[in-house]
């Protein structure tokens, strides 16, 4: 201590001017890369840190030439959609969309093959199928057609045939994929340990390429969608159009997270400036802490444009929170140097200040430190982005803790604050009253506490994490509208991919033996004997077993549309004379599908290659009733156990799985961020108090606040998401820092005089009031995120602030009667304790 003070004394107190020009020149090399500061809202940044899932999406998708990028437009026409006009408004709209640069192509009714000719056969299949767009087929029988087609009802038209899609294809350059893959190569390889030095310096360039890559991608899909939304506004007076898809999804996101961020960093900071002017009505106490919190922005958003380190719709609310905390700090430093002020009025400026900073030092660094291990914790959760927001506040708090210890006085020494008659009032603060009740009432407030502790248990019984993806977004938004359209209408919202791989051929068996080189027919009859192996999904037995798959896929109530070679197998039966293929017919499959429906019958469910076929389902994501993981499970072990399936031949991917990946992490998430939180904040108890009693003591009200959250959210039947996951821990390590000021402050005032109940009084005039001030303001200041189009925001925001009520509440009441009941001081001089 004498060292800081030392360091005070020669340099940041005598020398103001030069430390807060030095200061400005760190600023000036952050704003240098203000402008790689940028947003993320992709899927590798929502998913486990190290889950595969990604990775097998990616090579589904590649494997089988399909792709989630594409939009989707639901069109409900105000008149019959199935009429000269109705589909020349249709035909309209498409072709706008279709002339826009960046879409490759577009699938609807208007295109797609109708199957209603009488004279179309499996041999004449190449002829006589038929569009709307290229022959003149009349409404209504185009209507019947499309309905009668096994792949099209639930797909791009609903069941009632008044609600369209338009899938408008946004292919995503090859030169996407090269870059991601050579990166992650080259990643996996300094993981590894296996990387040369030429290698890991190849790496940030690939890394750089990427990012740049990336972005320009970003922008040119961004103004896509907008351009998109201005043609869309256009028909709107005809229909009912809504529009959807993972690019509009990501585009939205990313500009929730602008809008969070401007949102909350402009209110945060007009309702801190309201806040300060209120409370302290000068106005140095206003432009100093205001300094102090944009300081602390302006650092970290230059930092992360130097790091490249985007950011996340978890971490877009990082600048509010970074105002909160830093404001919370020099509130602390503000209410003390006022005390000294009031206590010393003819003392020099410098000496309070001095006075202030050193009083201040040890618990607001201890205050910062446990603040610090909560964020940090989060590190612990193996969820990406709760893992990138855990090391932004970590980060951001440290240079919040530095800047209010070096800036702060540095600014306070030029612009010394006067006197005025609120500093040198006697008036009680308000605190006074919970010291009043605590004194009077120390029975109720431990049974009140016992009882909330109770209550808490029982809520936290009933936590869970099943949520629906959709209820992420306010009503309003078109994300929301859109998913509830698609979902009801168009055969459900989340993609699920089912891949099984066919049985490996028997030992010394080569797969090209003639399948008809002994009396047993492969295709169907089960044959013994390697030389009959089949190396082919194109037999009887396989597509048998495979139907049975899809047809339990089908009947699962969860599941909206179900495609799979099942549903081709089924059209070409319609084209056959509605005759299921024989086994001879269906061995020639491949050969009977015209080259131009390949890619749309057959490549997306089998790939010979690889020995894989594909089941495309569709959750719904509107059913109250869904339970992710129990129906992943359930499916699994109908293919396993009923079907017979080994467990390595069955593989889920899909978005579905990557969020339920990330769901069924919270509670494991859960308990390991509120255990290291708890271990660390008793070390630090320990440390500053070196008393076991008094880390015990210190302790109870913060389980209580952290519990209330959980316990509420569990009563009110809100599950865990990936916001809600962070608040318990983060409300330990915040509402820790009003124990930490309560006891460090009540031990001082302890040894004038051992007097608990004087000693409670006095602590509640004097830290009681900071305390009242910093947590009103936090509460006030998270009650902004409400403001959000996020809704797992609005819950971080409003339980945070809720959290921050429960833990002021147990500072001022249940900390200091357990102080009383327990004396972990000794046991006072005055009778009355």
């Amino acid at each position: 201590m004498n060292r800081l003070r030392a360091l005070y004394d020669r340099l940041i107190l005598p020398h103001p001017v030069v430390v807060l020009t030095v200061f400005g020149l760190l600023l000036g090399l952050a704003a240098v890369k203000f402008g790689e500061f940028r947003l993320d809202a992709s899927a590798e940044s929502l998913v486990l840190e190290d889950d595969r899932s990604l990775e097998q999406y990616r090579k589904v998708h590649r494997r089988f030439t399909t792709s989630d990028d594409f939009l989707i437009v639901t069109y409900t026409p105000k008149r019959e959609l199935f009429s000269e006009q109705g589909l020349d408004h249709l035909r309209a709209l498409r072709d706008e969309l279709q002339a826009l640069d960046a879409v490759g192509s577009t699938n609807s009714i208007l295109n797609v093959p109708l199957l209603h000719s009488p004279d179309l056969t499996l041999d004449t299949v190449d002829s006589e199928i038929k569009t709307i767009d290229a022959d003149n087929v009349p409404p209504e029988t185009a209507r019947e057609a499309l309905l009668n087609n096994p792949l099209y009802p639930n797909l791009l038209i609903s069941e009632d045939a008044k609600t369209t899609a338009i899938q408008v294809n946004l292919p995503t350059p090859e030169r996407y994929f090269e870059l991601l893959q050579q990166r992650n190569e080259l990643r996996d390889k300094v993981a590894g340990g296996k990387a040369s030095d030429a290698e890991r310096a190849q790496l940030e360039t690939v890394r750089q390429t990427f990012i740049d890559y990336t972005g320009k991608l970003g922008q040119e899909r961004d103004a896509t969608i907008a351009t998109v939304r201005t043609i869309l506004d256009r028909y709107r007076d005809q229909a009912e159009i809504h529009l959807g898809g993972v690019p509009m999804i990501v585009s939205d996101m990313i500009r929730f997270i602008q809008n969070d961020l401007s949102t909350f960093g402009f209110g945060v900071l007009a309702f801190l400036l309201l806040t300060l002017a209120i409370i302290f009505r000068q106005w140095r106490w206003v432009l100093i802490p205001t300094l102090c919190c944009g300081f602390t922005v302006w650092l970290m958003v230059g930092f992360l444009g130097w790091a490249q380190w985007p950011v996340t719709v978890i971490s877009a609310n990082f600048i509010a929170l970074l105002l909160i905390m830093t404001l919370s700090l020099t509130i602390h430093l503000i209410v003390r140097y006022r005390e000294f002020q009031h206590d010393e009025p003819e003392a020099d400026p410098k000496d309070s200040l001095r006075k202030t900073v050193m009083a201040m030092l040890k618990p607001c660094f201890y205050m910062a430190i446990t603040t610090i291990v909560a964020f940090g914790s989060l590190t612990f959760s193996g969820i990406r982005p709760v893992i990138d927001f855990g090391w932004m506040m970590t980060l951001g708090l440290t240079v919040a803790f530095l800047i209010t210890f070096i800036i702060f006085p540095a600014l306070l020494r030029i612009l010394p604050p006067p006197l005025d008659k609120n500093v040198l009032s006697n008036r009680v603060p308000f605190t006074e009253t919970f010291a009043g009740f605590t004194e009077r009432f120390g029975k109720t407030v431990l049974a009140g506490s016992a009882a909330i502790a109770v209550l808490c248990a029982v809520g936290v019984s009933k936590l869970t994490v099943e949520n629906s993806f959709i209820d992420y977004f306010k009503s309003s938004t078109e994300i929301h509208q859109g998913m509830i359209t698609i979902d009801n209408r168009l055969g459900g919202t989340t993609p699920l991919d089912i891949v099984i791989t066919d049985e490996a051929p028997p030992e010394n068996v080569t797969t090209d033996s003639d399948p008809f080189a002994s009396g047993c027919d492969p295709f169907v009859e089960e044959c013994e004997g390697g030389e009959e192996y089949r190396d082919t999904w194109y037999t009887y037995q396989k597509m048998q077993k495979l139907e049975e798959v899809h047809n339990y896929l089908d009947s699962l109530p969860e599941t909206g549309k179900v495609l799979s070679i099942t549903s081709t197998l089924d059209i070409l039966a319609q084209i056959n004379q509605g005759e299921r293929l024989d086994a001879l017919e269906l061995a020639f499959v491949p050969a009977a599908v015209p080259d131009d429906l390949q890619d749309v019958l057959l490549t997306p469910y089998i790939s010979e290659e690889h020995d894989q076929a594909r089941f495309s389902v569709r959750i719904l994501e509107t059913m109250p009733e869904l339970r992710r993981q129990a129906l992943l499970d359930r499916i699994h072990s109908h293919l396993t156990n009923e079907l017979d399936y080994d467990e390595d031949q069955v593989l889920f991917a899909g978005m579905t799985v990557m969020y339920n990946n990330m769901l069924q992490s919270l509670f494991d998430s859960q308990i390991k961020t509120i255990g290291a939180v708890f271990l660390a904040i008793m070390a630090m108890f320990l440390l500053l108090f070196r008393s076991l009693k008094l880390a015990l003591i210190g302790i109870a009200p913060n389980l209580i606040a952290a519990g209330s959250v959980l316990g509420l959210m569990g009563w009110l039947g809100i599950p865990l998401d990936m916001m809600t996951i962070t608040v318990a821990a983060i409300t330990v390590g915040i509402a820790v820092d009003d124990t930490i000021h309560y006891l460090h402050r009540f031990k001082t005032e302890f040894a004038k005089d051992g007097d608990y109940l004087a000693t409670m009084h006095r602590c509640h005039r004097s830290i009681g009031r900071a305390m009242f001030y910093t947590s009103l303001t936090i509460i006030a200041g998270f009650s902004i995120l409400v403001l959000s189009n996020f809704i797992p925001t609005i819950y971080f925001g409003l339980f945070t602030g809720f959290a921050m009520f429960m833990a002021l509440l147990g500072a001022l009441t249940l900390l200091p009667r357990l102080l009383i009941m327990v004396k972990p001081f000794g046991p006072g001089t005055s009778a009355g304790t």
